[in-house]
């Protein structure tokens, strides 16, 4: 796996002078065509060494963002890659499935509301059946609203949209494909920093981001006597169209600039973790760990 220099240096050219971008607004989910700048996903920055050569991942919210991210290294890594995604993202999955067939790996596009149960099912029984089998999760999609102030401005369908994508269909989703699962297979969870220091407007979305650290550790506990690992990665601030999307525009100009490293991060600057945490060569003993990929924020 290598991960260019270039992508750093590109990440910090991406930023304005407070961290952030530039203001702007789009309806959720958002699409990735529509973000000023274009997030680097590692289009032209990743390269891949045979880590995951001959394994089968299974990406939830593979269309864009750190999901994108993920599926092109993968891809690169040698795994062929299912992809979930809500219907109205399809401009943004046929872009990832290029990606991924362009690294002469197999691309599976599976479009559906993991808000319901069936469809988490029917998500994981497409893939392995499309795939042949599976060996890595990845739940990565997550949903988010921060255009509040306060938690008495949380509405009940913003709370169900928010716990059924985050944590309920992570449960189905995991539910339905562990008995798809052998020895040596992971299971990846995309955390958050927000798990560690929540923001008060995110109050919701923390919540269910605490929820799946503790749910990775859980698990891994369970399933650690059949050979199967469970970690999560726990990102900061990164250039997703769920910022501009859920963002109020004023906070996009200053996204990330609180950071360490004074910067929002990419989504390409994710895959590295993704990619370490599935291989069963590299992380063979790393099981029930949170990786965090913050700029610098603290995960404990």
């Amino acid at each position: 796996m290598t991960l260019q220099p270039e992508v750093a240096q590109n990440a910090e050219k991406l930023v304005n002078d407070k961290g952030g971008f530039p203001k702007q607004q789009q309806q959720p989910p958002g699409l990735t065509s529509e973000m000023t700048p274009l997030p680097d996903h590692g289009e032209q920055t990743y390269e891949g060494s045979g880590k995951l050569s001959g394994m089968r991942a299974l990406i939830t919210g593979g269309d864009s963002g750190i999901g994108r991210a993920v599926a092109i290294a993968y891809a690169r890594e040698g795994a062929d890659v299912a992809i979930s995604y809500m219907p109205d993202e399809e401009s943004d999955a046929q872009e990832t499935k290029k990606w991924i067939e362009k690294a002469d790996r197999k691309a599976v596009l599976l479009p559906g509301d993991i808000r319901e149960q069936s469809v988490c099912e029917s998500i994981v029984a497409d893939a392995v059946a499309e795939l042949g089998g599976l060996d890595v999760l990845v739940n990565n999609a997550g949903f988010q609203m921060a255009r509040r102030d306060s938690m008495l401005d949380i509405t009940t369908d913003e709370l169900d949209r928010t716990f059924k994508t985050n944590l309920y269909a992570l449960f189905w989703i995991t539910q339905a494909a562990l008995p798809h699962l052998a020895k040596g297979a992971s299971i990846i969870n995309n955390a958050s920093v927000q798990a560690y220091q929540p923001s008060p407007g995110l109050m919701d979305y923390a919540a269910t981001k605490a929820g799946i650290t503790n749910f990775t550790v859980n698990l891994a506990a369970e399933v650690g006597e059949k050979g199967i690992r469970v970690n999560a990665v726990a990102p900061g601030p990164i250039w997703t169209p769920l910022q501009p999307a859920t963002q109020p525009e004023e906070k996009v100009e200053q996204f990330g600039g609180d950071t360490p490293l004074g910067r929002a991060g990419q989504p390409a600057e994710c895959a590295g973790a993704f990619v370490f945490l599935a291989s069963p060569k590299d992380a063979s003993y790393v099981s029930g760990s949170v990786i965090g990929v913050t700029g610098g924020k603290a995960v404990f």
